[in-house]
């Protein structure tokens, strides 16, 4: 139960980091690989408001949101607009350009010490959990999994049931139809691109109080990316439930999988160590065979 608990937890905060990658792909058709370096860039900041200016939480979180509104609008002029009906290849291989730009632009501007950052989250074991079950459950892993719930929540209801909303999905069925109608699709890209933000924000903070900010921190979007083919790229459900696989599974697999695996081939116990770094990936290789587009994720048909 207590592997089980940690693993949902966890799930939920690679959700957290896989949504940004299905809101701007839904809306675009842009793969974005820069997501986790936009995490980073956005921890960067807060820690660095935090910590260099004496700016309190509540200060440096909408100030670093302005922040990567900013970016958004940066993105739009000097990126997407100038690749408008490119192929989806073109348009990957600029947010990887854009991923070693923002990195570059935060390590100029804070350096590229760690950095802590406290935004009043709790710490320690969970006394609920504790006294009552025996379990250890960390309070900063509860309290980012009730935060990023909250996020993906208010995230669905955005999309169904705002104009705004009803738009984004408008273009990313159709980009041709929604022009005919009157939406801007660069005022929507702005618009997700700032949302992708947001969320971003929200994934630095979270994984930046729990091991500080710092440049490994980008590195949790390829974390994301089985959390994806599990999911599917355009489904914002299947973003959850896939995280929540992954977390689950590697957690299983790193307590349960290894010594089983050492016992039934008679090895010691180094041989099947670390398994949590690679089983969401191997999961995700396994399921690319039975179902490539995902739980919920549309299949596409191309007539030729």
């Amino acid at each position: 139960m207590e592997v089980t608990i940690s693993g949902l937890l966890a799930g939920v905060m690679y959700a957290l980091v896989a949504l940004g990658f299905v809101l701007i792909f839904k809306s675009s058709g842009i793969f974005n690989f820069a997501q986790g370096v936009m995490a980073l860039f956005a921890g960067m900041f807060c820690a660095g408001f935090m910590m260099e200016f004496g700016l309190p939480p509540l200060a440096a979180i909408p100030l670093t949101l302005l922040v990567m509104i900013g970016v958004a609008f940066a993105i739009e002029g000097l990126v997407l607009r100038h690749l408008v009906n490119q192929e989806p290849i073109i348009l990957f291989m600029a947010t990887i350009g854009l991923a070693y730009v923002l990195e570059g632009v935060g390590d100029i501007v804070w350096g590229s010490q760690v950095r802590p950052i406290d935004v009043g989250l709790p710490s320690g074991a969970s006394d609920f959990f504790l006294d009552r079950f025996d379990l250890y459950v960390e309070k900063l892993e509860i309290a980012a999994a009730v935060v990023a719930g909250a996020l993906v929540l208010a995230l669905m209801a955005f999309s169904q049931y705002t104009r705004i909303g009803r738009a984004l999905r408008a273009v990313a069925d159709d980009h041709q139809a929604a022009l005919s109608v009157g939406i801007s699709l660069r005022m929507i890209w702005v618009i997700v691109w700032s949302i992708a933000g947001a969320v971003a924000l929200v994934a630095g903070v979270m994984w930046g109080a729990k091991s500080g900010v710092q440049f490994s921190l980008s590195l949790i979007a390829l974390k994301a990316l089985p959390v994806l083919i599990l999911g599917g790229f355009t489904s914002i459900p299947g973003a959850i439930l896939g995280g929540l696989i992954i977390g689950v599974g590697e957690k299983w697999a790193e307590i349960y999988l290894g010594s089983t695996m050492n016992a039934l081939f008679g090895l010691q116990a180094s041989w099947f160590t670390a398994i949590e770094n690679w089983f969401a990936y191997v999961l995700a290789l396994a399921f690319l065979l039975v179902r490539p587009q995902g739980l919920f994720g549309d299949k596409i048909i191309e007539r030729v």
